[in-house]
């Protein structure tokens, strides 16, 4: 077989890291690099030609699902003109709602990502990466009057991920979607 071109080497990439984003929120980072492939419709040791190691892909995959974050969010605002209490709204009934909880795949990586970056070793790329995403996004939820990544955008934070975790956990219980109900009710009714 021959060699790819550059263009094909760059797709087999991009299609190796969104088949990871997508696996490693749903499964967590353990998944195996030949079941990752065999998910991507590539080879095991073509993994190896696009990435150094496993940790690199981690590292890679964790930066590009806080830029889709940093992307929807920039997309929301844009949705509803600048108004940053409304794209607010709108993130907290999505993040809340039953179809985020089913669809790990496509959900938030501070919840999906949280206990496989805090049992890898400090100092990694990944971890590093995570921390600015969650201080992006918190900075993001803050109150419009607060300044960026104040505690009101922790807050708001923390609220949706440990709702999101605990309804995932309790899913198939009537709590799973009380969880969701209570979180929403207190992140929304000052509005």
């Amino acid at each position: 077989m021959g060699r790819v071109s550059q263009a094909q080497a760059e797709e087999n990439r991009r299609r190796v890291v969104d088949t990871a984003s997508r696996l490693f929120r749903e499964q967590g980072t353990h998944v195996s690099v030949a079941d990752l492939m065999k998910a991507s419709g590539l080879t095991h040791g073509a993994f190896y030609k696009q990435f150094a190691s496993k940790e690199a892909l981690v590292d890679e995959v964790t930066a590009h699902t806080f830029d889709e974050i940093a992307r929807r969010n920039a997309a929301g605002l844009e949705r509803y003109d600048g108004q940053r209490d409304a794209a607010q709204r709108a993130l907290i009934d999505a993040y809340l709602s039953v179809e985020h909880r089913d669809n790990a795949a496509d959900g938030c990586p501070v919840a999906a990502l949280a206990t496989d970056i805090a049992r890898g070793p400090e100092g990694r790329e990944a971890r590093r990466t995570y921390a600015e995403g969650v201080a992006d996004f918190a900075a993001f939820l803050a109150p419009a009057e607060a300044v960026a990544g104040s505690e009101g955008g922790l807050a708001r934070l923390c609220t949706l991920v440990g709702a999101l975790v605990l309804s995932r956990a309790t899913q198939g219980s009537p709590l799973s979607e009380e969880i969701l109900a209570a979180a929403h009710a207190a992140l929304t009714e000052a509005d």
